[in-house]
């Protein structure tokens, strides 16, 4: 029996890192995961290769998923895009949105899908230019202004930075690209690890300041709890309070909001035996588990998916869910919740 499985690719492609221009480029442009299930006298017809191919595809499916809507997501995408229109024509110093709260908040998902959305609108705005919209960088751990400054390099795809290249070298190289290329929204990833307690953390500060005077651009940054770890002490702290706008991402509390989270992740499953609603009836022990986290909530059902695919139950059932760990914090809140 021959069987169009309905799912292109390949599980062994290696996904390019969204920190290269080239991988940024490919994220913006995938796809939302598509998976269609076949019908079940076909699924039951399948030979074991084709019944291994079919699974192989639905474990790519279930390993990415759905980038779920959340208000966090929502209130990100319209506060940095209502910033890029009003620093537009901006030529002094321009406003800046700062993404703040506790690990797996969805920060980091936020700030990928406010660049995605902005690119996609630059991108019809100007057809058929050869732009840079948005970059994407993470703030180097225990960094320096010449660590910050090749993560913009490496993004841009310039030539291997000599060690002889001095930090204002490299940084003007940086903003010419990036002038020419009209980047209009800059995306700065892990900012607490930016300390302004530290002789270090002061200078890549100030070169980060470089850059946000040298570039006519919306610098937006992500970290967790940021205002707990220094980033707005002494007059450099002070300056970056007074020119951003906070968002705040946090654990979601049981309501009617979680409950939404949970029956979009649901229905996004591609399982056989799976019952709806099942998921739905369990949503008050998923928050318990997760802590009400977006992160370890995508993270189980994810995990129980691909475990319901892999043992052949192809269903999730909360003894199944009972079995998949979570990261350490969410397990901690849970004992102390239980």
């Amino acid at each position: 029996m021959v069987v169009n499985i309905p799912v292109p690719g390949r599980s062994d492609t290696p996904r390019d890192t969204t920190l290269t221009l080239t991988g940024w480029r490919r994220f913006v442009e995938a796809p939302p995961p598509r998976m269609d299930l076949l019908p079940v006298d076909a699924w039951k017809e399948l030979s074991e290769e084709e019944r291994d191919a079919y699974d192989e595809q639905r474990i790519d499916y279930h390993s990415e998923m759905i980038v779920v809507a959340t208000s966090a997501v929502r209130d990100v995408t319209h506060q940095g895009r209502l910033l890029t229109l009003l620093n537009r024509r901006e030529i002094s110093a321009r406003r800046g949105l700062i993404v703040s709260g506790p690990s797996t908040t969805g920060k980091s998902t936020a700030l990928k899908q406010l660049g995605r959305t902005h690119e996609l609108k630059v991108r019809q705005r100007h057809p058929g230019t050869d732009r840079i919209p948005v970059v994407y960088v993470t703030t180097p751990p225990k960094g320096s202004p010449r660590k910050l400054a090749v993560e913009f390099a490496r993004f841009l795809g310039l030539p291997p930075i000599k060690p002889r290249y001095n930090v204002t070298d490299i940084a003007d190289s940086v903003c010419h690209v990036l002038t020419e290329a009209r980047t209009d929204l800059v995306l700065v990833d892990e900012i607490h690890n930016l300390n302004l307690a530290t002789s270090a953390g002061e200078d890549m500060s100030d070169h980060l300041k470089y850059f946000t005077e040298h570039l006519p651009a919306t610098f937006v940054y992500a970290g967790i709890d940021v205002e707990r770890q220094g980033l707005f002490t002494g007059v450099r702290g002070r300056q970056i309070a007074g020119r951003c706008v906070m968002v705040k991402t946090g654990r979601f509390p049981y309501q009617e909001e979680w409950k939404g989270l949970v029956a979009t992740l649901e229905s996004s499953l591609r399982l056989h035996r799976h019952e709806p609603g099942v998921l739905t009836e369990l949503d008050r022990y998923l928050h318990q588990r997760t802590g009400g986290s977006i992160g370890s909530l995508s993270h189980l059902v994810r995990a129980a998916s691909l475990t319901a695919i892999i043992e052949g139950s192809e269903s999730i059932t909360r003894s199944l869910l009972e079995r998949v760990p979570v990261d350490h914090a969410a397990e901690q809140d849970a004992q102390v919740s239980a």
